[in-house]
């Protein structure tokens, strides 16, 4: 059949070929693969083609496989809009009529005996934190998702490799690897109870602000303080050191030597150059006054604009300061070291077991959103349950966005279901028989996103105020975003908000003639341990709802985390960074888990082996 599509393009005028015979080959196995995903012929095919070659302009008579992609979203377009066209009357479904479905005996029960349906247990009336109740198996889950949208499969359905490795951290002797026999289980496999683990522990270092905080009302007075106090406490650090001296004010002319520390500030609202550098000082030590920055005596520097350093040089005309030497890192104070008594423990068992249990810990960590553009049906997060119950992970967590208000059927309100309703139906009722299904051994964690339709949209931002049943309040733990905890004395940092995206946007950065390329990635992370903020950047970008009377106590960072979960729109990663390149402090383990769901199809998660430091610690980046 290969052979036909081959001999089809090339009688309507079009050459199938890549670089190589290898490439021919396997753009014609994947045109194989659209005729029969689609139930197309190889004429029909071509007549597809030739209207897309048309729509987009394309150059040459070649189809190559940068053209695949493209041309299967157009693929699906029009079979999407046939299939629409063939319903002669098209009915809106209601929450009723799903009722209606549901109760008639030929739906989801087939096969699963004895068992309620989601909306047959749902009273009128009722209100929603109450309707957690168990399912037998997680496959009614799926197998009620595929009946509500009928015989249709979804685009995302039609993956032929559920699982694969993207990338591993610490290949060597990894022996935590998914071999394809398990990423292929059968559902009966999957169904088959193993032996739990053992129930790691938890502890919340910092998460703020609680629930049901006041917001929106921060004035200027609050921004002024919390862009003081930053400074403030930075030139306190510095001077504590006793590596720095006392810091003077930088805006006068001197031909002496001095130290000043202050925060990057661009000259203008344009993005931040070499040329509109300027630092502002505190109101103690420069009145809060401006001074421009000449850096050309400095081989290698990172600097955006809210950044606190410490600078040398002096300043010969009281207009411009010549720097010297930059110190971006802002020094650790021990006293910012939370007390054992401000540390709240999340079970009783914690104090007794911390002293035996080692710092080893098998995690799952993702990032919404959790269903893919083309409904709401929860795919991916179902995908994501189903591998975390063979891999059996002590801990799981999930940060937002859950419902996202970027989700085409939640911007344009064709969602039949309040957003509470979707978040407790489709994401807490899979959870509950996560955890029921592994019994007390495992632990999740939700994490909200200012994408959250159901939640408050601000930052930082408060968690989500749930009332969960008795059974399962030990196991779902709700935190802020940011916040700051630990299991098995592993301590995680945690943000929602896309800091790196809006970090590299207004970088500038130097690097030393010769030199070897940068990690850029790894650099963005250090600077959120350098200036021990979650969010060291102000002004904020476009569409973060900062509130500044929050975020003295919720961004500060008062210890160096061992993971750092960084969700990003950015590519997935998992990096060992430092605070310095010669490794010398410190080694931390930054996480960036992608969105699991990309668009109509898959993205990606990973599953981070945590043991006793980061030369043992293992992760893979998995795609599904």
């Amino acid at each position: 059949m290969e052979e036909e599509i081959r001999t089809e393009f090339e009688s309507s005028g079009f050459i199938v070929g890549g670089a190589g015979p290898g490439d021919t080959a396997q753009i014609l196995s994947t045109l194989l693969t659209y005729c029969i995903n689609y139930k197309m012929s190889p004429a029909d095919l071509v007549s597809n083609w030739e209207v897309y070659y048309l729509n987009r302009q394309l150059d040459g008579l070649k189809l190559e496989s940068s053209y695949l992609d493209g041309f299967s979203s157009h693929l699906q377009n029009e079979v999407k809009e046939k299939l629409i066209k063939e319903e002669t009357e098209l009915h809106i479904y209601s929450s009723n009529d799903i009722d209606m479905l549901l109760s008639s005996t030929h739906t989801d029960d087939e096969g699963f005996p004895d068992t309620p349906s989601d909306k047959q247990e749902k009273p009128h009336g009722q209100s929603s934190n109450s309707e957690l109740t168990p399912l037998t198996t997680e496959r009614l889950s799926s197998c009620r998702a595929a009946k509500t949208n009928g015989d249709r499969i979804t685009p995302f359905a039609q993956r032929v490799n559920k699982f694969t490795q993207y990338y591993v951290l610490n290949p060597d002797n990894v022996a935590s690897v998914p071999s394809k026999h398990e990423t292929e289980m059968s559902e009966d496999e999957l169904i088959r109870r193993i032996e739990p683990s053992q129930r790691c522990t938890l502890q919340v270092q910092r998460s703020k602000p609680e629930p049901g905080c006041r917001f929106m009302y921060d004035r200027t007075e609050d921004r002024f303080n919390y862009l003081e106090d930053r400074i403030r406490r930075s030139a306190i650090l510095f001077s504590a050191t006793g590596l720095c001296r006392e810091p003077a004010d930088p805006t006068l002319a001197s031909e002496e030597n001095m130290f000043a520390v202050g925060m990057v500030i661009c000259d203008g609202e344009g993005r931040l150059n070499e040329k509109s550098i300027l630092l502002q000082g505190s109101v103690e030590h420069s009145r809060g006054q401006r001074v421009r920055l000449d850096l050309k005596d400095i081989n290698q520097f990172s600097l955006f604009p809210g950044q606190v350093l410490g600078i040398e040089g002096h300043n010969p005309s009281g207009h411009c300061f010549v720097v010297s030497k930059l110190i971006d890192s802002i020094p650790v104070s021990l006293d910012d070291q939370l007390p054992c008594a401000k540390k709240q423990a999340v079970d009783n068992q914690y104090h007794q077991n911390s002293n035996t249990l080692p710092r080893v810990l098998s995690s799952v960590i993702a990032a919404g959103p959790y269903t893919t553009t083309d409904n709401l049906m929860f795919e991916p997060l179902q995908e994501l349950l189903s591998y975390a119950c063979r891999k059996q992970p002590q801990l799981l967590v999930l940060m937002g966005p859950f419902i996202d208000s970027d989700h085409p059927d939640i911007k344009k309100g064709t969602a039949d279901q309040s957003f509470h309703d979707i978040f407790h139906f489709e994401i807490l009722r899979k959870l509950q028989d996560f955890t029921q299904y592994l019994g007390h051994s495992v632990r999740v964690i939700l994490i909200p996103s200012v994408r959250d339709a159901h939640h408050d949209t601000i930052f930082p931002q408060p968690a989500f105020d749930m009332n969960l049943p008795e059974d399962i309040t030990h196991q779902i733990t709700c935190l802020a975003n940011p916040s700051l905890f630990s299991s098995n004395e592993i301590q995680f940092g945690c943000c929602t908000v896309d800091i790196l995206k809006q970090l590299s946007g207004d970088e500038i950065s130097r690097k030393p003639p010769g030199g070897k390329a940068a990690d850029r990635i790894g650099r963005l992370a250090t600077h959120i341990l350098k200036q021990q903020s979650y969010y060291p950047l102000y002004p904020p970008a476009a569409g973060v709802p900062m509130d500044f009377s929050l975020a003295k106590e919720a961004l500060e960072m008062p210890s160096a985390p061992d993971v750092l979960l960084l969700a990003s729109d950015l590519a997935p990663f998992v990096k060992v960074l430092s605070l310095n390149e010669d490794m010398e402090q410190k080694q931390f383990v930054c996480v960036n888990p992608g969105r699991l769901a990309k668009g109509i199809g898959g993205g990606t998660f990973v599953e981070l082996y945590y043991n006793e430091d980061t030369e043992k610690t293992k992760a893979f980046i998995m795609r599904i």
